[in-house]
């Protein structure tokens, strides 16, 4: 999912550049968000995985 997060962050500042470049307020702002969204899945991505070590780290002590 990380990579998806990246890929908003993408779309996000191309939409944020081509708004600027038209003065298309709208689009800047959805491209803001679309990079908001995309930090987001980033970051729930990474705490999944933190999450997964965690656990497998409990196991492998366990046994």
């Amino acid at each position: 999912m990380a990579d998806k997060g990246k890929m908003d962050q993408a779309k996000g500042k191309a939409k944020e550049a081509a708004g600027k470049l038209t003065g298309d307020n709208r689009m800047k702002a959805e491209g803001k968000m679309d990079q908001a969204k995309g930090k987001a899945k980033e970051a729930m991505s990474e705490a999944e995985e933190q999450a997964r070590r965690a656990a497998e780290n409990l196991r492998g002590k366990k046994g």
